[in-house]
Parts: C-alpha cells; structure tokens; sequence
C-alpha cells in the first residue's frame, strides 16, 4: 500500500556547518548563494511546487536563523522547533520535529541542499510507502560533485537495500530530499534507545525502514541539486543554480 503525498516539509537547520565557514559570518543556512541565502532557496523551492507550512529544527545560532527567516516576509507558514542536541548527529533533528509533524505525512530537506522544484513535484508523484519513506536519487554518477563525501545507495529496483557514505558498490547518490511518514519518527527512536548517548544518525533511521523493505527510492533524472557542505561545494552550486 502506499501513502497519500505530503503537504507539509521539515527543514533541518541545526548544525555548526563547520567545514564551510567560521562563526565570524552567518550562520550556514543564511549563507548567500548568488544573493539568496541558503534556507530561503529551500524554501522558495517548496513554495514554487505548492508546499506552503514548513517546520525548521534550529539549534546552531538558533536566534539568527529564525530572525533571517522571518525578516524575509516569506510566504510560506513558517514554525520552528529547537534541536538542543545539535552538536550530535542529524537524526536527533528529524526527531526533535516529531511533535510538531504529528501523524501528517512530510517532506524532509536539508537547509544546506539546493535544487530543482522539479525534485520535489517528482517526489510528490512517485508512491510513497505506507508506514515508509522515498528518498530521491541521483543516478548520474558520472557528475556529482565530490562523490566520496556523498552519501552512497544501493538499490534493487526502487527498494534500498544499503545506504552509507562507505558504500564501495552502489547505484546511486542521496540528494538529502525525503517523502516521509511518521514512521521514521519510530525507528529514529528505536536506533537513539539502543545507544548510552541517544544518538542517531537520519541514516540510522533509513536503514532501519529499509531492512523492512520501507525504503524506497525515486529517480531524479535530469534533476539538478547539489549539497553545499564546502567551500568548493558552494562554488559548485553557485555555478549550478
């Protein structure tokens, strides 16, 4: 069975972005790409495929981030949740929206990642796995940017069956854009509950789903997109978009 799409998006925007820029500028989803800060293009891109409420988990600088956000006079229906633990991996900040999200179905996206409304209507389209999640995929391996800093798939057919940055065989790259259901929640939970820190990566809870046969994936074809997470990466996208 599949799910219905969703209508609403999480942004996680919680961490130091450390590799890119120091504290003496903005804070990382603030940082200009061709004069739109990052999270503003996350955002417009949502807005441009019909996506109006976000959620945004901040922690890093967390007053900054909501004041560049709502200065901007968005149209969008914009809330904020606080990620305390932003200093440990991202999955505590896919969790840290839980209540927030409810039992609606979301979108899920980076603050960091830009690209294409194209990615997101495609997502929207695709079936979505009940008690899932589809994450959308690059294929064409032969021009992402910085492959070994990439998050690796390997899949059978639209099923995940591995997913790590480690991956010496795959098929595939994560764009770091997510149709969700409250299921990730859950498994996110169950990984934290095992370990003495809580911690948890959002892989951690793709894994988990996918050893269910409830991680799926969705070809972003000529798509574009691309992780600004370095120097060279912003350079990149600046040229990209």
């Amino acid at each position: 069975m599949t799910a219905t799409p969703p209508q609403i998006v999480v942004i996680t925007a919680a961490g130091t972005g450390s590799r890119l820029q120091s504290d003496s500028g903005p804070p990382k989803p603030l940082l200009p790409l061709n004069g739109r800060p990052l999270i503003l293009r996350v955002l417009d891109r949502f807005v441009e495929a019909g996506i109006l409420e976000a959620i945004i988990v901040v922690g890093h600088r967390a007053d900054e981030v909501r004041e560049g956000v709502l200065a901007d006079g968005h149209p969008a229906k914009v809330s904020f949740v606080n990620n305390p633990r932003y200093r440990m991996s991202n999955g505590l900040s896919v969790l840290a929206a839980r209540e927030a999200v409810g039992g609606r179905n979301f979108f899920l996206s980076m603050a960091d990642h830009v690209f294409d409304a194209t990615l997101i209507a495609g997502l929207r389209t695709a079936p979505l796995p009940s008690n899932g999640l589809l994450l959308a995929v690059d294929r064409k391996l032969d021009q992402i940017y910085d492959e070994d800093d990439a998050t690796k798939v390997k899949t059978n057919g639209r099923v995940i069956l591995e997913i790590s940055k480690t991956l010496a065989s795959f098929d595939a790259v994560d764009t770091g854009l997510f149709a969700c259901t409250p299921a990730l929640f859950e498994r996110l939970s169950q990984v934290a509950a095992t370990r003495p820190d809580g911690d948890c990566t959002l892989s951690d809870g793709v894994k988990a789903l996918a050893a269910s046969g409830l991680a799926w994936v969705h070809d972003i074809g000529d798509g574009r997109w691309q992780d600004v997470d370095t120097p060279g990466a912003a350079a990149h996208a600046a040229r990209l978009f």
